[in-house]
């Protein structure tokens, strides 16, 4: 039976809705490697059932600014998360506030460093964080901008790509090309710049007449190696060649392009091969890569004004970025 209080729940409600000590429940919610993982799981759900709010530092600091933001990452790999942090960082600089980056799946950890009033505001990356753990923050007036989703409330604002618009605009960049039969690399599984780019690739074809066949998508997870392992597992089937190929990023294009060579399969002669975000890398590839620039320094920029907004009381909003195509050497008009 859960806990019924008027008052701020404390870890001893925690630890007597789980059935435990008080001991038990601070080594659950610290990782502590000592007590049984089915004990660890029942604290952690009792913690979660009650909203428990831990407090870090020993004290309330609801009404003390840290001069602290968040941001809360599930991965960092590939030059997208380095460079989003890097703009990230430089933009709290000029807010004359410090960054902390929280790198976690769990999403018990992620909470307790948030609620736990160890920064001021969250920027949130992070699939960990779902619609439950929104709620809360929401309810428990935490100002949070997400750069993974849309959301607009009065404690949180969405600073995103205009993915499902860039999906698009890479269709009709390549059939204008004249291309007809297409494969799709897709995004991280769950990723909503990855759902939403295949949703507009997928759109503007169909609207065209095309349909985009199954066995020509392809998993991507916006890493090299898995784009390369897909296309060459493809290429072993011996099913006709796509006339263009576009990646949800440019890490898996470049692991399509790869893939292609090694695979005896020339680029851009034979398949033209496009990406989206426009990293450094696409340039110094031979041949370079044709992208979608989509201006991910801006996004980090962007992210920080709209927390320190939120953070001064204003009404969170989404904002929409849109990129422009960057056409280069992996891609020709087909013959």
């Amino acid at each position: 039976m859960t806990i019924k209080r008027s008052g701020k729940v404390t870890i001893k409600d925690v630890a007597k809705e789980a059935g435990v000590s008080i001991s038990t429940v601070s080594f659950a919610l610290n990782n502590v490697n000592v007590i049984n993982p089915e004990t660890k799981k029942r604290v952690l759900e009792a913690a979660r059932k009650l909203n428990y709010t831990p407090d870090l530092n020993g004290r309330n600091l609801k009404a003390q600014a840290t001069g602290v933001l968040g941001l809360f990452l599930g991965a960092i790999r590939g030059p997208y998360y380095g460079e989003l942090s890097d703009s990230i960082y430089h933009a709290c600089k000029e807010k004359n506030y410090e960054l902390e980056i929280f790198l976690s799946s769990d999403s018990n950890h992620i909470m307790t460093n948030i609620l736990g009033r160890r920064v001021d505001g969250a920027i949130v990356l992070n699939s960990a964080i779902g619609e439950h753990e929104a709620r809360i923050l929401e309810e428990k007036g935490i100002p949070t901008v997400y750069i993974d989703r849309i959301s607009e409330s009065e404690m949180s604002s969405s600073v995103v790509f205009d993915s499902y618009n860039g999906g698009e605009k890479a269709a009709s960049f390549l059939m204008e090309l004249g291309h007809k039969r297409f494969m799709l690399i897709q995004g991280e599984t769950g990723n909503y710049d990855g759902i939403e780019r295949e949703k507009g690739f997928k759109e503007a074809l169909r609207n065209a007449g095309i349909t985009l066949e199954k066995d020509y998508i392809l998993k991507g997870e916006f890493e090299r190696e898995a784009a390369y392992n897909s296309v060459t597992a493809f290429l072993e089937t011996g099913k006709p060649l796509p006339d263009a190929i576009f990646a949800a990023n440019d890490l898996s294009a470049i692991g399509v392009m790869a893939a292609l060579k090694d695979g005896g399969v020339n680029v851009p002669k034979d398949v033209s091969v496009m990406g989206c975000d426009d990293i450094e890398m696409t340039r110094l590839m031979s041949p370079s890569v044709t992208t979608i620039r989509t201006n991910f320094e801006r996004q980090g920029i962007i992210a920080v004004e709209e927390l320190t907004n939120l953070i001064r009381g204003e009404h969170g909003k989404v904002i929409t970025i849109n990129g422009r195509i960057i056409p280069r050497g992996s891609t020709i008009a087909k013959d």
